[in-house]
């Protein structure tokens, strides 16, 4: 297959994008293009709509799995491009469909020449964006038929150099979860608060106490950020004195353990002022996202492949502060995620903007492609 078909198909996915969970059509694209690869093994409807292709070696060996994401997301494209979103309101504003291309152009090599030895695969995994996707396919039965030895996964970093190779030991996305806290007191005549039970103090001390736990210095190993991101108090009827009040605050942490300590904290610090106020309070998280911790072994593999295949290599200093659910992967298996550089002039992911750059599809499969083998010959 040559990469002209594969920017061709990368376009394609790109008119037809889905968001999480109800990715039918791009796993249905994406299985015809698999069968025709003729893998030893293709797994439908895993974790509701992921897929896996299995290529195996003759020999024994390692069992190495790939992933990328098959979701896009609720952010309406404002790009004018032939290949644009058809549907409203939902792109691919992550590069999700270049990712998938990757592994596509990685399954056409497969199946044209398989691995030495032990096997790969190639997983397209449903709902990222909402941290879902990694939880449903490794609660799915089937899993157990390709768990692996290694698990390694790619996302394109815009703002970086074209193709650039990035890398790092330890935590390389954070570990992320969002607080709903719900709030139910008494409602009452704005003219008689002292009859009700207004959650409204008890919010602003919620915000407040949270908003001092913050250490936004990334290379801090205390790091921590909590961010606001919804409130509601009442309604718009001014002789009303509000009796319930929601407040939703995101988390992070560098590591799973570390957020587990904060979520455990958040929930006392938040029962406490509910019961000074003399509320009801009801708790719940939200996209949950596990850290990803990468292993040394795989980095400096990722990195061997990268230098070996010519391309500029970025050791990272600090992780990044974004979430992403392969962490889950990482917490289970070892392995790692690592960056590729989509040029400095690239929007930004999640920008209506942004169109994920085609240069990167060869060097992505170059450098997967590379690392299959160093994997086998470890």
């Amino acid at each position: 297959m040559t990469i002209d078909s594969l920017i061709s198909f990368r376009k394609e996915l790109h008119r037809y994008p889905e968001v999480s969970g109800n990715e039918h059509e791009t796993a249905k694209r994406i299985s015809a293009f698999l069968a025709k690869t003729s893998p030893d093994l293709l797994i439908e409807s895993l974790g509701t709509t992921g897929i896996a292709a299995v290529y195996k070696g003759s020999k024994p060996g390692k069992r190495l799995l790939i992933r990328c994401e098959l979701d896009a997301l609720p952010i309406a494209e404002i790009n004018t491009f032939s290949h644009r979103s058809t549907h409203t309101g939902v792109s691919h504003m992550c590069g999700h469909d270049g990712h998938m291309a990757i592994l596509c152009g990685l399954a056409d090599e497969l199946g044209r020449k398989r691995p030495e030895s032990g096997s790969v695969v190639l997983l397209f995994q449903p709902a990222e964006e909402n941290g879902h996707g990694a939880r449903d396919i490794l609660n799915d039965p089937r899993f157990n038929d390709i768990k692996p030895d290694w698990v390694v996964a790619l996302h394109n970093i815009p703002g970086v150099e074209m193709g650039q190779v990035i890398v790092k030991t330890g935590t390389f996305t954070p570990a992320v979860n969002s607080i709903l806290i719900k709030l139910t007191g008494k409602t009452a005549h704005a003219g008689e608060p002292h009859n009700g039970v207004n959650p409204a103090l008890a919010m602003a001390d919620i915000l407040q106490e949270l908003m001092t736990w913050p250490v936004p210095d990334i290379s801090d190993p205390n790091f921590c950020l909590v961010t606001p991101v919804y409130a509601h108090l009442g309604e718009k009827a001014y002789g009303v004195s509000a009796g319930e009040g929601e407040v939703h605050i995101t988390i992070r942490s560098l590591t799973n353990d570390g957020m587990r300590a904060l979520e455990a904290k958040a929930e006392e610090t938040v029962r406490q002022i509910a019961k000074k106020h003399k509320l009801d309070v009801d708790i719940s998280w939200t996209e949950s996202f596990f850290a990803n911790i990468n292993d040394q072994k795989m980095v400096q593999w990722i990195a061997q492949a990268a230098v070996t295949e010519e391309l500029d290599l970025n050791t990272k200093p600090t992780p990044f502060g974004f979430g992403e659910d392969f962490g889950l992967f990482t917490d289970r298996y070892p392995g790692a995620m690592f960056g590729l550089g989509a040029g400095t002039n690239t929007p930004a992911l999640h920008n209506p903007d942004y169109d994920f750059p085609d240069d990167l599809i060869s060097i992505g499969i170059r450098v997967f492609s590379r690392l299959i083998r160093t994997v086998q010959h470890d």
